[in-house]
């Protein structure tokens, strides 16, 4: 018998490459590190968040039919993720995301997601052929990697009308993306502090000021990170600010798909507002420490 999804993860599921160097780096830097090749994708990376939490998240994503994505669709049901409900394509290559991390940080990063977008509303079959309840009534997690016009569309779909919708953009590249949520007043909006600001067409200095901001644009609920500084939850109840645990960061890509899922299972799980914001930046915190294994 198949198995029931607690939450459906939408958006990008592909391999990430990552080079992590222990110095310090800049444009042109060429230093020794490590390179690794993980499942990825920020669809995929708040799926096995949530898996690691105890939840059963099921996948809507496009994989192709080749080695690279048959290897893929392996990787995520040996992480505990459904993929009955992946779109697998027959002419496109399986995405992939390549990243150069230093002791300070992301250097440069390119998201190769063509495939995704090329599959459009493809990988939303499941709600219309019978595959998955429509319409769907539980949490469903969404990343920017979808096309905006997709992403306008769901943002409207009755399919989603009564879902528990959490946005993220991805990147601060795909942050517009996230417009059709604030302007349909629809679901709680994660992103960071650059995220916010483009959002807003301004700047902000701090996760609480850019909160206000968001829910001033429109936004239903917004929670805004700002790395080590304070994050904030922000709805019409008011505002809820948190410093995060301070801790030696060993790795980047991936912290706010950690800090997304683990805020999304707290509050599945009953936890309140402050609890909530607490165990996500604890969890991120974790995360880029590299105590938590992938």
């Amino acid at each position: 018998m198949a198995r029931a999804p607690d939450i459906l993860c939408i958006g990008s599921v592909l391999w990430d490459v990552i080079g992590r160097s222990e110095n310090q780096m800049r444009q042109g830097s060429d230093m020794p590190g490590r390179i690794t090749q993980l499942p990825g994708g920020v669809a995929m990376n708040i799926g096995m968040a949530l898996a690691r939490f105890g939840l059963t998240p099921a996948l809507l994503s496009a994989v192709g039919r080749d080695a690279e994505g048959d290897e893929l669709i392996k990787a995520c049901e040996a992480r505990g993720l459904i993929t009955d409900h992946i779109y697998r394509s027959e002419d496109l290559p399986t995405d992939k995301y390549m990243a150069v991390e230093g002791a300070n940080g992301l250097i440069a990063a390119i998201a190769d997601a063509h495939s995704l977008e090329a599959a459009g509303d493809k990988i939303l079959l499941p709600f219309t052929n019978g595959s998955l309840p429509a319409p769907y009534s539980g949490a469903v997690a969404l990343d920017g990697n979808l096309t905006l016009d997709l992403l306008a569309e769901m943002a409207h779909s009755p399919l989603l009308a009564s879902a528990d919708l959490r946005v993220a953009p991805a990147s601060p590249g795909k942050a517009l993306r996230l417009s059709p949520f604030i302007q349909a007043r629809r679901g709680t909006v994660y992103v960071n502090l650059e995220e916010a600001g483009l959002l807003c067409q301004t700047s902000f200095t701090t996760s609480a000021q850019a909160a206000e901001g968001l829910l001033v644009r429109g936004a239903v609920r917004a929670v805004v990170t700002h790395g080590g500084d304070p994050a904030t939850v922000g709805s019409d109840a008011g505002l809820i600010t948190l410093t995060p645990p301070e801790v030696h960061v060993a790795r980047v890509t991936g912290a706010g798909d950690t800090f997304m899922a683990a805020h999304i299972s707290a509050e599945l799980k009953g936890r309140s507002p402050q609890e909530a914001l607490s165990d996500a930046l604890e969890a991120a915190a974790l995360y880029v420490s590299g105590e938590t294994k992938i």
